[in-house]
């Protein structure tokens, strides 16, 4: 009898593994079952159990038992050699079959998206291209009056969307990802690429947070620098001029990452510069004090 048992539970096991591992991406429409404190158990249309891990939920997200809830499949684990079926509504894949089931010229492959990038449940940016030039992909995406981006927008929890028309031609192709800042000026480098813009528009290209320069970065695939772009009769000072006040090190740390004057250093949060740099934040506030002086004076 216990061998029966065991070879049935084995059955299921192999039947769960074998639904589900060619569907991976896949969106799937589940009835939550039970919700824990780590994560949300829902069951399938054959009573399967399927896993929502809370690291796999949007913020705002909130399940009621016996609802719908619509994810991605995301992977299969095995815990205790039994496979576990792990969805994720936090993926861009999720965000992507969402466009896939709203926008039919993107599920008849009419408009292809080329990238997703998200903060879940803040903000997200998608890279749209159409294969028919009378067609815009953007105003396909976003529907009449906005009618298919706000269906997608209330399922990730007024998720921010922003769609972008991709282009090859880099310059404006940075100039969409970080819009609505309008830039003055791009400059490339090997890993990174920095923008200049009028003082007004700098807290546009970066947003709230830092999320539309973060995304941004995401989207092209480089580190993007901000900077604020110096009126002719602004005046500015080489980093190296502060030698005696700074030490070698930190001036080095600061031109490795482009900065190679106090008001490039002076244009960028002190989070980025911590997050960027091996420098620690008393030395960045020590920084920032002596630059700063430089020009009340």
């Amino acid at each position: 009898k216990q061998t029966l048992i065991q070879n049935a539970r084995d059955l299921e096991k192999d039947a769960l593994y074998n639904k589900y591992s060619p569907h991976v991406g896949d969106m799937v429409n589940a009835e939550v079952y039970q919700i824990l404190h780590r994560e949300v158990i829902l069951l399938d249309d054959e009573k399967k159990e399927l896993i929502l891990p809370k690291s796999e939920q949007i913020p705002r997200d909130r399940f009621k038992k016996g609802e719908y809830v619509r994810a991605v499949v995301h992977k299969e684990d095995l815990h205790k050699s039994t496979p576990k079926v792990i969805l994720s509504r936090t993926s861009p894949l999720f965000l992507e079959r969402l466009f896939e089931s709203e926008v039919p010229e993107i599920f008849d492959g009419i408009i292809t998206i080329k990238k997703v990038v998200r903060e879940p449940g803040e903000r997200a940016k998608v890279a749209v291209e159409s294969y028919d030039a009378r067609i815009d992909p953007v105003g396909a995406c976003v529907g009449m009056k906005g009618s298919r981006i706000h269906a997608i927008v209330r399922e990730l929890q007024n998720e921010n969307i922003d769609v972008i028309n991709y282009t090859d031609n880099t310059d404006l192709y940075i100039a969409r990802a970080l819009s609505p800042a309008k830039l003055s000026s791009i400059q490339h480098y090997e890993n990174r690429i920095a923008v200049y813009l009028k003082p007004e528009q700098v807290s546009l290209a970066i947003g709230r947070g830092g999320q539309n320069i973060k995304l941004a970065s995401k989207l092209i695939g480089k580190e993007i620098d901000v900077y604020r772009e110096l009126d002719a009769q602004e005046e500015d000072v080489n980093i190296e001029e502060f030698s005696d006040e700074l030490e070698s090190w930190v001036i080095e740390e600061l031109k490795k990452i482009g900065l190679d004057s106090a008001k490039s250093v002076l244009t960028i949060a002190k989070e980025d510069l911590e997050r960027r740099t091996d420098l620690e934040k008393e030395t960045i506030d020590e920084l920032y004090s002596v630059l700063n002086k430089e020009f009340e004076e």
